[in-house]
């Protein structure tokens, strides 16, 4: 049977700073140190497991490679598991390990108000004439792309080139409900050739894909990362680290794009995805998609059948409802997995029929719909760069400007639970016991990752707590013993060797 799909999401945040020259560094540690200035005793990030280089075909390349991550910049661990730092040029925010697709929607937009109350302290103590605004976008409009990644557990036992093979078909298809659109284009072909060059596209990374399998995530990125970096038991798991995706403002369209992709990880690991659904060239259907809001791009399959993307994806949902009805789906949460399985019955079948009526749930449609409304308003060419600018207005921080907010996006999280989950950790996995001791011991822990927690202990030193199974450490299973223990020397006296 399949592995339970813990899953998690990774966004980097585009930052300007207007009214100044200071750079995108600097100012994304201005935004992540200002959250830290009311978290005063939030613990740093332990480095000790990270090996980015690792790669899944079968060798590592951490010596050749620049460093994935700057220790002197901040990284800190928050009581609600998730990581808050700053990643190159842009401050990230990566959710704690959750159990299912609502719960990494709730943690990601508990993200974004992390975020948004960062801005809003650094900007406090920023000059009245400047200012930093970040955007939940994927581009630039220059030619840089940054990542919304997404990270799902699977079983060490099934193939990575059996995982890559078919994943990649989904990967290139689900764009249709869960990208984020954008206005005009950042291929170099499209750009230098003047060819469609202000076309509006249904997903904002797929200008930026140029492999089909690869371990680089900023230069030649790949539809399938091959990051063999599993943070658990490497013996037993595997973690899918996904770049093929935007970051969306819709919470539906987060629910499908993480509910849908567990869906089908589910179903390879229990060999029932369809062997034959495989795209030919991966990297060209991509763009073709992309590149085509009609919906009537036809991709090639290795079968040599020619079908757009929603003939592909009404295919793979006919299989996954099989595959429901066969293995039910308790690998995804079976409560959630229904609701997952119908949600994307109907949008798919929505964009079939008429793409409009899912602009409740689909961010490229309903950026679309704001980006001509505002064109025929005022009379614009595609060309006019006020259209850009309304695109990304739509991924916009800050509440009274963000254009997502107005656009009549259907919600799946009260705001109680989205501030809720800004301090405390999903009961559901091990981000439990690494959120839980930190709230209740800031000032005992050392440092923290996802597979362990180290506590300074008095007349004993450093001690390492690992957490190697993603569904240990739930609420479940330890909450009793927080609450039982006094101290952090009182709680590992009573792990012992059993945790």
């Amino acid at each position: 049977m399949a592995t339970p799909k813990v899953c998690g999401i990774e966004t980097e945040y585009g930052i300007i700073f207007k009214g100044g020259d200071v750079n995108p560094i600097t100012a994304s540690s201005i935004i992540v140190n200002a959250y830290s200035l009311g978290n005063s005793e939030l613990v740093g990030w332990d480095y000790i497991d990270e090996h980015p280089g690792n790669d899944a075909r079968g060798y590592s390349l951490d010596d050749y490679l620049f460093p994935e991550f700057e220790t002197q910049l901040v990284n800190t661990v928050l009581t609600n598991g998730a990581r808050y730092y700053v990643d190159h040029a842009h401050p990230e925010v990566s959710t704690p390990e959750c159990r299912n697709a609502l719960e990494a929607v709730l943690f990601d937009r508990a993200g974004e108000e992390i975020v948004r109350r960062s801005m809003q302290v650094a900007n406090e103590g920023l000059p009245p004439e400047s200012e930093i605004v970040l955007y939940k976008n994927n581009s630039d409009g220059k030619g840089n792309s940054y990542g919304c990644h997404e990270n799902y557990l699977v079983s060490r036992q099934t193939p990575f080139a059996q995982i890559a093979k078919q994943i990649s078909t989904h990967f290139v298809s689900r764009q249709i409900f869960c990208g984020a659109g954008k206005v005009g284009a950042e291929h170099r072909g499209l750009i230098r050739n003047n060819s469609n060059a202000n076309l509006f596209q249904i997903s904002q990374r797929a200008d930026f894909f140029e492999e089909e399998i690869g371990l680089e995530t900023t230069l030649k990125r790949p539809i399938v990362n091959t990051r063999d970096e599993p943070h658990c038991d490497p013996i037993k798991y595997r973690r899918l680290h996904v770049i093929a995706g935007d970051a969306n403002m819709s919470e539906v369209a987060t629910f499908l794009k993480v509910g849908t992709t567990s869906i089908v990880l589910s179903m390879i690991e229990d060999d029932a995805f369809p062997a034959h659904l495989v795209i030919k060239d991966p990297v060209h259907a991509v763009r073709q998609v992309s590149q085509d809001p009609t919906l009537n791009a036809v991709v090639e399959m290795v079968d040599g059948r020619l079908l757009t993307a929603v003939q592909i994806q009404f295919e793979i949902i006919e299989a996954a409802t099989n595959y429901a009805t066969r293995f039910g789906l308790d690998s995804v949460d079976a409560q959630i997995g229904n609701d997952v399985l119908l949600r994307w019955q109907n949008v798919v079948g929505g964009l079939q029929s008429d793409p409009s009526t899912v602009a409740n749930v689909v961010d490229w449609v309903a950026k679309k719909r704001i980006v001509e409304g505002f064109a025929q308003r005022h009379g614009l060419q595609a060309s006019d760069p006020r259209l850009k600018a309304i695109d990304l207005q739509y991924h916009d921080m800050r509440i009274e400007k963000c254009l997502a907010l107005r656009a009549g996006l259907d919600v799946l999280c009260l705001p109680q639970d989205v501030m809720w989950s800004m301090v405390h950790p999903p009961s559901s996995t091990r981000a439990y016991f690494r959120g839980s001791v930190l709230q209740r011991w800031p000032s005992d822990v050392v440092a923290a990752n996802w597979d362990s927690v180290v506590f300074d202990i008095p007349n004993q030193g450093l001690k390492r707590i690992p957490m190697p199974e993603p569904l240990r450490g739930t609420r479940e299973l330890v909450g009793d013993l927080l609450k039982s223990s006094q101290n952090p020397a009182d709680l590992i006296a009573k792990l012992g060797d059993d945790f």
